[in-house]
């Protein structure tokens, strides 16, 4: 069978049947067999030269005819002169006795009997049972279409678990990092799964189940891999959301189909991703005690400390919501070991750097140390995407190897999405540069903030500019000082917009909306203000069926509170850019003419550098 031509080379193409298309092409074949024997026949018995058997009988007489051929009924005449026709007689009658009773001697002509009473007996049977045939064959193809669907409709209560072996291409701790604890924690339950005797030995049990938590990215799924790659165990994965249809007791039954597929196999790892799909706290739905996520709940929580406990069975979650999971869910006895996730450290990425940075055609003066220090806040997903964008820029300027430039513009795209050419005009242009420069300068004045790392009035994402100031190192805690700077950095566009074009423009809406949000914040979660340390986050105690009673004069002492933070940055990047205008006009100039600055750029025009201009 011939191809199609890809790159100037013939591809084959493969088919492949099973027994069930055999006999189906096998029935339509001896279907048209049969009709097109059928149509030969009736087109060679009606054929324009055909002659009734008196005209053939005086064609003989007169000494026309070279030869016949008699096959049945059916007489096949060729005439001296090349002529051919089609004459007929009765099945029961013989030429000879036509042609004696003609008065002439069968002898003067030649005369050729074909036999094909084998051929009509396989038609007739063929054409008896055939038709027979092609019904059945049509009614078994119906009605095992109908069992199929029937089978559908009750494997609704089989698990979507999907199991790997040990033999699948494995995932170790090696392919992990920045997350030592966690990696620590959960080499022990890898060494119960390989040497259960040791601890059995000491009384000790097998963990029921392990409890991944930490913010997306930071590598739940990938330990939960690296688990089943360690201790070389079936490993069963299935999502929270897999376990819940339309159907009315169909989660509960999947959960029985998964343990129970996992017990044949133990020792062995069951993962279930997102748990907080299924794992909500039970009674605070609409739906109440008859939620068909509730009823899923409660067949996991039978499943993993019931009456039939599970010797070599882990059972290893991860969710970024644990707030939000019913209790009995995670008490110990069904999920032992809580293991938070956090976001890596400076040593954590460098170590999440190396492992993606194999493979990859760096150039040997890449700073891995800065690029560790650049990336604050990044979680190990961020770190991969980050080096596969810059292995994709660099690609498509054909470059040989990456450089630090590629690491940067792709560390900026996977915060700030990639660089968008909007047609402005020069009056936007000077807005956009003075809003950005102010969020500049109010950060520099402010003696707790972070440098300034690079701004920009190119486009990304939604945004006309931006000014980059990540955290030059990690912190656990934030001070009530650095979140009020935050604030004052954050209205500071505004704030340069006022005073030099007497104006207020829609750039800063984003701006104000994240700092209204950190005021409220730290006014109703962390009790950074005059109201004291007491929590009016009404929004999350209502997610949990939990009511807290604010009365209105409270509610408008926050809004005052919140006014009040607002009010006091606001008043803080005024002082900042009155007191430095000139400064301010500088870096708006310098970047009117060259849109991006770096933070050393920066710098070293507010320490008033030559050069700068």
């Amino acid at each position: 069978m011939n191809g199609r031509k890809r790159n100037g080379r013939r591809t084959k193409f493969g088919l492949r049947f099973t027994w069930k298309d055999l006999l189906l092409y096998g029935f339509l074949f001896l279907f048209l067999l049969f009709l097109m024997m059928g149509i030969g026949e009736f087109t060679a018995g009606s054929g324009g030269n055909n002659i009734p058997i008196s005209k053939l009988v005086s064609d003989i007489k007169d000494k026309k005819v070279e030869d016949v051929t008699i096959t049945d009924s059916k007489i096949e005449i060729s005439y001296k002169n090349g002529g051919k026709a089609v004459s007929h007689k009765e099945v029961d009658t013989s030429l000879y006795e036509i042609l004696k009773n003609a008065g002439i001697d069968p002898q003067t002509i030649k005369i050729n009997v074909r036999d094909e009473a084998s051929v009509n007996a396989w038609i007739n049977i063929l054409s008896s049972f055939l038709p027979v045939l092609l019904i059945i064959a049509f009614f078994y193809f119906i009605f095992r279409q109908a069992r199929g669907a029937q089978e559908n409709i009750f494997s609704f209560g089989s698990s979507r678990g999907k199991t790997f072996n040990k033999d699948f291409p494995k995932t170790t701790f090696a392919n992990v990092a920045g997350v030592d604890e966690a990696k620590q924690e959960l080499t022990e339950v890898v060494d119960f799964l390989k040497h259960p005797e040791k601890y059995r030995a000491m009384g000790a049990r097998t963990p029921k189940g392990v409890l991944l938590v930490g913010p997306s990215g930071t590598g739940k799924t990938l330990l939960a891999r690296a688990v089943a790659g360690e201790a070389q165990v079936p490993f069963i994965s299935i999502a929270g959301s897999e376990f819940m249809e339309m159907l009315v007791g169909v989660g509960a039954a999947r959960v029985r189909d998964l343990f129970l597929t996992a017990k044949k196999s133990q020792p062995a790892i069951i993962f279930i991703d997102e748990v907080d799909a299924i794992g909500r706290q039970r009674g605070i739905g609409i739906m109440g005690g008859h939620d068909e996520r509730e009823q899923t709940l409660n067949q996991i929580l039978v499943e993993m400390d019931g009456f039939t406990p599970n010797e070599q069975l882990v059972v290893v979650a991860a969710t970024n919501r644990p707030d939000i999971l019913d209790p009995a869910l995670i008490r110990p006895g069904r999920f032992d070991r809580r293991i938070a996730l956090m976001l890596p450290d400076i040593e954590g990425r460098k170590e999440i750097l190396k492992i993606h940075a194999a493979g990859k055609p760096f150039i040997k003066a890449v700073d891995w140390e800065r690029v560790a220090r650049r990336t604050v806040g990044y979680s190990g997903a961020d770190l991969e995407n980050m080096l596969n964008e810059a292995a994709i820029l660099a690609a498509r300027f054909s470059k040989k190897q990456i450089d630090m430039k590629d690491i940067e513009e792709a560390a900026t795209k996977v915060k700030l999405g990639p660089e968008k050419k909007r047609m402005q005009s020069e009056k936007d242009k000077k807005i956009t540069a003075y809003h950005e420069s102010g969020h500049a300068l109010v950060s520099y004045f402010m003696p707790h903030a972070d440098p300034v790392h690079r701004i920009s009035i190119v486009g990304r994402g939604l945004s006309l500019g931006h000014t980059l100031i990540p955290p030059a190192q990690d912190r656990v805690h934030e001070t009530k000082t650095r979140l009020l700077e935050q604030i004052a950095t954050m209205l500071g566009g505004r704030v340069a917009e006022e005073l030099i074009f007497s104006e207020m423009t829609t750039g800063a809406a984003d701006d104000i909306e994240k700092a209204t949000q950190l005021a409220r914040t730290m006014v109703i979660e962390y009790g950074m203000s005059g109201l004291g340390p007491v929590s009016y986050d009404v929004d999350h105690a209502r997610m949990f069926g939990e009511t807290i009673q604010i009365s209105d004069q409270m509610r408008a002492k926050i809004d005052a509170e919140v006014r009040h933070i607002i009010d006091e940055g606001y008043k803080s990047a005024q002082k900042i850019l009155k007191q430095n205008k000139s400064k301010l006009d500088r870096v708006a100039e310098k970047l009117l003419s060259i849109e991006t600055l770096e933070g050393e750029e920066f710098d070293a025009i507010m320490k008033g550098t030559r050069g700068t201009k």
